[in-house]
């Protein structure tokens, strides 16, 4: 009996409707040549995010000094990593000042905290500038501190990547739990004991209280990653462990009345509560529990922001999917709620959830801009295109400071925006191009 049934999951799984895959959407989008612009503009991105420190770096990445091979770039890695340590002829004297034998430097000489003296004051990309030679000319300029207006870009496309990347997998995953749950079992199909219900509940609770009220101190006077960390761990301990309870008295007989769940319902109360807080507002009331700022809190209060959309788009998909035969014969298969959800609902309407994400990724790099324009939550050494515009305030002469990082953020947030509206004419099962 149980290889038949097998067999049978197996057929069905044969049998349901697939989306496209990867390879079939990438070849659609390269249909466009703006598309292909685009994605190769991604590409550049993602090179220059990943390689900057061999793009632009005070230190060269191949030297000989005194005999000994040496690649300061990336031992770099290495020391921050503390695996290995500069020697002290490296730390007491500059890097433009060691013997060299031989030297090949980075394509641009400096790094975005690198500071030179001799180039302050701002000095346009057309200023006459105090260089040895052409080789370290600051060919986009300076700000008044002397810092290299293009290392601080290759740095910008670090930080606006990882801030887009980063916050917007958050808001995904947060996003397709609440959107699959919505949109799977709507307000007629979750139903859960008595028993479980309430237990979960205290659990929750109870979890609220001892991973976050009573550790109070440690958050607020402790490292906050380190302890934020150990109190979600703490919540979801709290909640497995009445979880468990819930499903021993199941099996025991015990409170296995079911209630009925409006969990559309619920999750979209959620979502409107969320919707209805400013963005502005929210971030400032999170940074203020913050003690030290970090570019990761930025990541995570702006995924929180972002995953409603995210939410409701899977939720309105899956709604249309779960009346569909294919998911009706999951159902007659024997196939619980979860496998159902993981294998055929959310592969068939994760569609539109990654058109909200490109749009949402350009959303995210522009709100970072915004907020770092402001001073807001980036920690002042941090380098980004939008703090670099914010030097512009104190010398509105110095339009390189503008125009760059300005054209940065333009370029950027089109390349999403275009990928975006090229996935909605493949995705969209109404465009010509759409499956």
């Amino acid at each position: 009996m149980i290889p038949k049934l097998r067999r049978e999951r197996q057929i069905a799984d044969q049998l349901t409707h697939r989306p496209l895959s990867f390879s079939a959407i990438r070849r659609q989008v390269n249909a466009r040549a703006v598309n292909r612009w685009a994605l190769r503009g991604l590409n550049v991105l993602l090179f220059i995010a990943l390689f900057g420190d061999f793009l632009a770096n005070e230190k060269p990445l191949y030297c000989i000094v005194e005999g000994r091979t040496w690649f300061p770039a990336a031992h770099q890695y290495l020391v921050d990593l503390g695996l290995s340590k500069w020697e002290t002829r490296f730390l007491t004297n500059d890097w433009d000042q060691q013997p060299y034998e031989k030297v090949i430097m980075p394509l641009i000489p400096y790094s975005a905290e690198g500071i030179d003296l001799t180039n302050s004051n701002y000095k346009s990309p057309f200023d006459k500038q105090n260089v040895s030679s052409w080789r370290f000319r600051h060919w986009l300029g300076t700000d008044q501190l002397g810092h290299d207006v293009a290392a601080g870009l290759v740095a910008g496309a670090r930080t606006a990547i990882l801030v887009g990347l980063v916050a917007m997998s958050i808001a995904f995953i947060i996003g397709l739990f609440f959107g699959a749950v919505a949109g799977y079992f709507g307000d007629d199909r979750l139903r859960v004991s008595r028993a479980g219900l309430i237990l979960v509940v205290i659990g929750f609770l109870l979890g609220l209280f001892w991973a976050f009220s009573s550790r109070s101190y440690q958050l607020s006077e402790g490292k906050l990653g380190l302890e934020l960390i150990v109190s979600l761990l703490i919540f979801a301990g709290v909640i497995a462990a009445f979880y468990g309870i819930a499903a021993l008295l199941k099996r025991l007989g015990i409170g296995r009345k079911k209630v009925l769940i409006p969990a559309d319902n619920l999750v979209m109360r959620l979502i409107e509560i969320m919707n209805s807080i400013p963005a502005l507002l929210f971030i400032l009331a999170a940074l203020a529990v913050i003690k030290d700022r970090s570019i990761f809190y930025v990541m995570g209060i702006i995924g929180l922001l972002r995953w409603t959309g995210i939410a409701r788009f899977l939720r309105a998909e899956l709604l249309r999917i779960r009346k569909m035969e294919y998911m009706e014969a999951t159902r007659a298969l024997g196939y619980s709620h979860w496998q159902a959800i993981s294998r055929h609902a959310i592969p068939n309407g994760i569609g539109p959830v990654m058109i909200a994400l490109a749009f949402g990724i350009a959303g995210a790099v522009l709100l970072e801009a915004y907020l770092s324009f402001l001073g807001i939550g980036l920690p002042p050494e941090a380098v980004s295109w939008g703090s670099m515009l914010n030097n512009v305030r104190s010398n509105f002469a110095a339009w390189w400071l503008a125009l760059f990082p300005g054209l940065a953020i333009f370029a950027t947030v089109m390349i999403f925006n275009l990928l975006g509206e090229s996935l909605t004419e493949v995705l969209d099962p109404k465009s010509p191009s759409g499956n």
